[in-house]
């Protein structure tokens, strides 16, 4: 244990000195690396594609979960959207610098709020091995250094695309270091990061419920959590019934094991008797099994059994979900406010003041008006790609992004000023 304590120690302790380095690198100097790696992924496709059978055959022989099996695996496709991320983020502007904004005080100072880097980041994270990418290409473009740690899943995916990464920072004259993945699988690896909080500014869990709630009770730094989906949608007396049921239907069904996979329909009791029929026709199509409040289960004939206490607030995963009759928005937004995972809520309304209140309300990191629940992505929100989406409501809330990796100081132009 005191080998891998001393392990893992020189890792954070050289990301925090290559830290430098990457904090003040050129934008050029860091889209070369992105562009760069973006040809690297499609010259080693063939690479990235075996290592990932691999994990694959391993899952398979260990009876993984077929939700998580579906997260694992990478394909041609896959690959070539991790390249164009790449590309995408390099065409973004670079944030390091940017005045967020400037004021003058009646002294004659200027004063201004700067973005900079977080510094130092430790991201943990389960299952999807795109995310390696993703990380590695958001940290590089906000200017910080970045130790990852993959799940055990996803060990010969990870590491291939490791070095992928290295080389791409090597090629462009940059310190491979800023990039470090940590190949040990030992759950301890992560709890030595935990205590390092000299050399890491921000941890960074993304995973199952138990693990990222493990990491935030261990961390002796800020924690950003990515913390459990419990996706929930309203069904307003106004809705339109054609397209909610399309919402509902895709964001249950579309993928059913991400994080903003619809988990709970809550449908107005005014229109229950007519909405909940077509509900069921078109959930019918992939057998998705629904768990119905009291009030709610006759309207059912074949989808739905009785509902139990611990249905409510649960990420289910799977072709599973809740319904609940409400008497109006203020129900509904209490059953949000008391189950609620603070990821994302939907509205299907045509009511412009149910509408805005339910934006103001409903506490998620995404809340959405008409619209499915999986748009709680970042590609989908134009943001390029995503290290995760926060439910902790520090300075991001949401997917985080570039500008989300980064952080403001003040600065102040001054010409001989003295405080009387």
């Amino acid at each position: 244990m005191e080998n891998l304590s001393s392990q893992i120690y020189t890792i954070a302790q050289t990301a925090k000195q290559v830290s430098r380095e990457i904090a003040k690198a050129s934008p050029e100097q860091k889209n070369s690396a992105l562009t760069n790696l973006a040809r690297i992924l499609a010259d080693r496709q063939t690479e990235i594609l075996k290592a990932n059978a691999l994990d694959i055959a391993e899952a398979q022989k260990n009876n993984l979960s077929l939700p998580k099996i579906d997260r694992l695996t990478l394909t041609e496709k896959i690959i070539r959207s991790m390249a164009d991320a790449c590309l995408f983020i390099a065409g973004l502007p670079d944030p390091i610098g940017a005045m967020d904004k400037q004021w003058q005080r009646p002294n004659g100072l200027l004063v201004g709020k700067m973005r900079i880097p977080l510094g130092v980041i430790a991201m943990v994270y389960e299952s999807r091995p795109n995310v390696t990418i993703d990380a590695a290409i958001l940290c590089l473009k906000a200017g910080n250094a970045v130790i990852l740690r993959g799940g055990s899943e996803a060990y010969h995916s990870n590491i291939m695309l490791a070095r992928c990464i290295q080389e791409a920072l090597s090629q462009s004259g940059l310190s491979k270091k800023i990039v470090q993945y940590i190949e040990n699988t030992d759950h301890e690896s992560i709890y030595e990061l935990c205590r390092l909080s000299q050399f890491i500014d921000v941890m960074i869990p993304r995973g199952g419920e138990k693990m990222v709630q493990s990491i935030a009770s261990h961390a002796t730094m800020p924690v950003l959590k990515h913390d459990k989906g419990v996706p929930h949608l309203f069904v307003d007396k106004s809705a339109d019934f054609a397209k909610t049921i399309e919402i509902i239907f895709n964001a249950k069904t579309q993928r059913t094991g991400v994080c903003n996979a619809l988990e709970g329909v809550l449908v107005h009791s005014a229109v229950a008797e007519k909405f909940i029929p077509l509900l069921e026709e078109k959930l019918a199509e992939k057998n998705v099994e629904i768990f119905a409040c009291e009030k709610s289960l006759p309207l059912f004939t074949k989808l739905a059994k009785p509902i139990q206490e611990e249905h409510k607030g649960k990420e289910f995963g799977a072709l599973q979900m809740v319904c609940i009759l409400v008497n109006s928005l203020d129900e509904a937004l209490d059953y949000i406010h008391t189950y609620g995972s603070h990821h994302t809520e939907v509205i299907c309304t045509n009511d412009y003041e149910h509408a805005q209140r339910f934006l103001r309300e409903a506490d998620a990191a995404m809340v959405a008006v008409n619209a499915s629940s999986r748009f709680n992505d970042g590609g989908e929100l134009g943001l390029g790609a995503e290290i995760g989406i926060s439910t902790t409501k520090m300075h991001a809330y949401g997917p985080m992004g570039v500008e989300e990796l980064t952080t403001t100081k003040f600065i102040v132009y001054g010409n001989g000023q003295i405080r009387q």
